[in-house]
């Protein structure tokens, strides 16, 4: 297990709190779902990738009431700490490009948020194709993460994801995500962006893909 995990375990019944003032240091979780809710008002599947411990899941459901939501992860702890209504959503441990062939096309909301970084720099374009295979015509994908460069902020948000959570983690600038998500959703694809609270390096993309431009 994690050094993080071990450590907001220690706290008990005071875990979650703990894990909600610990988050709220480096994204403003209700700035950021509003922002999804404005991106894609009225989903009716939505598929959250990377949901970890189903924090921010429990957003989302309160967040889409009529959505049918799928959250997914590969982490052994997925869901542990969702509190939402029971049977609202399926969390599954799982790989994206797993369920893209289960359920290709199915998804007119994907939130991807802050999950990038984490993944290896040679596996990227198959989860953003898996993506893509996801998505239903005109769905929206909500992509976030984290802008890096060299101030004490981007240092204590690596320190966090590399000696808490025990990844390696790559952080990409803004342009360098710009360029990805371009390669793998076609060179219009991202119809908005904008920062969220706290800081301005949480940066964040609305995308749409192409039509007619392969995976």
């Amino acid at each position: 297990m994690a050094i993080g995990a071990l450590v907001r375990r220690a706290f008990g019944r005071h875990e979650r709190r703990v894990s909600e003032l610990w988050r709220a240091m480096f994204l403003d979780l209700a700035d950021w779902t509003q922002l999804v809710a404005r991106w894609q008002p009225a989903p009716a599947r939505v598929l959250e990738l990377g949901c970890g411990e189903g924090y921010s899941t429990e957003r989302l459901v309160a967040t889409f009431p009529g959505a049918a939501i799928e959250a997914i992860d590969v982490a052994e702890t997925i869901g542990r700490l969702y509190a939402g209504p029971p049977g609202r959503v399926r969390f599954r441990k799982m790989y994206a490009e797993e369920l893209a062939k289960e359920m290709p096309g199915a998804f007119d909301l994907i939130v991807l948020s802050d999950v990038l970084h984490h993944v290896p720099a040679g596996a990227r374009s198959s989860l953003l194709a898996a993506i893509r295979g996801l998505m239903a015509p005109g769905g929206v994908l909500a992509f976030k993460d984290w802008h890096r460069d060299t101030t004490p902020m981007t240092w204590m948000v690596w320190g966090s994801d590399r000696f808490l959570t025990g990844d390696r983690v790559a952080y990409l600038t803004r342009s360098e995500a710009r360029r990805v998500l371009e390669e793998a959703f076609g060179a219009g694809c991202i119809t908005d962006e904008a920062a969220i609270a706290p800081w301005s390096n949480n940066y964040a993309f609305r995308i749409v893909p192409e039509t007619g431009t392969a995976p």
